[in-house]
């Protein structure tokens, strides 16, 4: 294994339910949408990746707000809003990193794999998620930090994971990806990389058949269910 790739959404930080979720409704109210995403229905729209896609195809389903003239400007004011509300919530230390995400990149540093991050969120989201979690000389060790608009094609198209094979300069096989959702998980395969889904209440019941391995997280001891050297073995 050459290269440990990891999403950020609900694989570093549990971050969907308690995090961009709540972001979302504290912009719907503060731009005086009145709209609210309940838990079960968020489950449904995190099925459209991208904040900004994920909007405009609920609005385009429910109904624009009276008074909207200009949507893609709308969409993108909405969506900085919420961009700045989650990252309040990230800087106030509201969420923690999940189990074993600290230790297996700890393990990957001292082994001298290449590590990166690619996610479809906000690149300043992404990197302060990164650089605030799991702090900054870990963060220096990351080779690159992909998100946002990097790409124009969100999961699950290959394509952030295409870019980052060429940044990197390795192959698909040589890279495990650590994923939480399906769309992730396609992104992984069809770009030629192996996968591992670490679950969360969200994405539990999806169908990860294609998937390396399966766990519910990756954990820190006595309760680890996953090791760099497992990992070294999928490939």
């Amino acid at each position: 294994m050459h290269a440990l790739i990891f999403d950020c959404d609900g694989v570093l930080v549990d971050t969907e339910r308690d995090g961009h979720r709540v972001a979302f409704n504290r912009a719907f109210e503060k731009k005086g949408v009145d709209v609210v995403w309940n838990v079960e229905l968020y489950g449904e729209l995190l099925k459209i990746a991208g904040g900004k896609e994920r909007i405009t195809h609920y609005l385009n389903q429910t109904g624009w707000p009276r008074g909207v003239e200009d949507r893609e400007q709308f969409i993108r004011d909405l969506h900085k809003l919420k961009t700045d509300l989650f990252m309040s919530i990230i800087q106030s230390g509201e969420l923690p990193l999940r189990p074993g995400v600290a230790r297996l990149v700890d393990e990957a540093i001292q082994a001298d794999v290449s590590l990166a991050v690619c996610s479809t969120s906000n690149e300043l989201a992404v990197n302060l998620v990164v650089g605030k979690m799991l702090g900054p000389q870990r963060k220096a060790k990351f080779d690159a930090v992909l998100a946002g608009d990097v790409v124009s094609k969100k999961k699950p198209d290959p394509e952030i994971y295409d870019l980052a094979k060429r940044r990197l300069g390795v192959e698909g096989h040589d890279c495990v990806v650590v994923e939480d959702s399906r769309n992730g998980l396609l992104a992984a395969v069809n770009a030629g990389m192996h996968c591992l889904i670490t679950t969360n209440s969200y994405t539990e019941n999806e169908d990860f058949s294609e998937a390396d391995q399966v766990v519910p997280e990756l954990g820190d001891p006595p309760n680890v269910y996953v090791t760099l050297q497992e990992l070294q073995q999928i490939c």
